[in-house]
């Protein structure tokens, strides 16, 4: 059977063709009343849009592409569903492609989806940041970045207030009464670890307690780097006792690193994360870390983007602030006599 046309509602509702998709968008060029009556016999009729014809008059494609380093990383997931929460209410649909964390097929994936004609990108974890600024022009699209990794600013983007939280989660060391306190970061330079570690360095700098460059060991962001950077702080004469982590995937590593050793969290070592991953919680002992709002931080950048697509303004950066979530893998340092 023929599935029928704006023609077809025209004809039933006796009324023009332009009055019959005025009204299924919603128009207020239209009385409500009329709007209400010709959807009604649209539904009747089961009559459906052609999201390809729409496209072609609209120029609009109602999707979003969403470029993430890997779709396995706990962190991702949850950003991304808070874009497709934002998208689906608005009636966009969302793809989705991995980069693999390497920046030159970050940059194909965005050219593809732009090719593809989506209406706007969203970027998780960029490892090219403002190089996408001269990209604009060409690609004439709308580009929204979350946590961008990349040093120097981009149009549009959602970020933690990285060093903020940072230097909250060292005073909380510090406040125990820790002062031999290390940063576990990440050896690839991202903007994020810089960030960490400047509110690391700051916190300890209003408390008075040198910064020592032997008590700052690089990872990879992953658990394997975390338990080789651990490894490497407890091998000095004096071990630290706390560590502040760049993530939660480094503290698990470093987790382990200290039980092989023979040492308990947080008798021996105070440990700190980032990120608040749920395997923060179930963790043994559970990780006291910084909670980053990921589902909140990706509703606003879709909010962001859509209102860039629509022609409006939109606010070029926003800093979320992070929430330390104190569990129990800190506690305050053990005394000389009881070691």
């Amino acid at each position: 059977m023929r599935k029928p046309s704006i023609k077809d509602i025209a004809a039933a509702a006796g009324v023009s063709h332009s009055t019959v998709s005025r009204a299924l968008r919603n128009s207020p060029l239209l009385k409500p009343e009329t709007i209400q009556r010709i959807q009604k016999i649209a539904q009747e009729k089961g009559y459906t849009a052609s999201a390809v014809a729409r496209s072609l008059v609209t120029r609009r494609t109602h999707t979003i592409g969403v470029v993430v380093t890997t779709i396995a990383d706990p962190f991702v997931a949850e950003v991304v569903s808070g874009i497709e929460q934002t998208a689906n209410d608005h009636g966009y649909s969302v793809f989705l492609a991995n980069s693999n964390a390497e920046p030159e097929r970050e940059l194909k994936v965005a050219q593809s989806f732009a090719e593809r004609r989506v209406d706007g990108i969203i970027v998780t974890s960029s490892r090219v940041g403002a190089l996408y600024t001269p990209m604009l022009s060409s690609l004439q699209i709308p580009i929204v970045l979350v946590n961008n990794q990349h040093p120097g600013q981009f149009v549009h983007s959602v970020m933690i207030a990285n060093f903020e939280a940072s230097r909250d989660a060292t005073r909380h060391l510090i406040q125990l009464g820790h002062t031999r306190i290390a940063y576990l970061g990440d050896r690839f330079g991202y903007q994020s670890d810089t960030e960490r570690f400047a509110g690391y360095r700051e916190a300890l700098d209003c408390a008075g307690i040198p910064f020592l460059p032997e008590l700052v060991s690089h990872g990879d962001g992953k658990p394997e780097g975390g338990y080789e950077a651990m490894k490497k702080l407890l091998t000095l004469p004096e071990p630290p006792t706390a560590v502040f982590c760049y993530n939660d995937m480094s503290a698990l590593g470093a987790l382990k690193a200290i039980r092989e050793a023979g040492l308990r969290v947080p008798r021996d070592i105070s440990l700190v994360g980032f990120d608040d991953l749920f395997v923060a919680e179930y963790c043994e002992p559970p990780l006291t870390t910084v909670r980053q709002p990921r589902r909140h931080m990706g509703r606003l950048a879709a909010e962001i983007l859509l209102k860039l697509i629509q022609g409006a303004g939109a606010e070029e950066l926003i800093r979320v602030p992070g929430e330390l979530i104190l569990r129990e893998s800190t506690a305050p340092p053990r005394s000389p006599e009881s070691r």
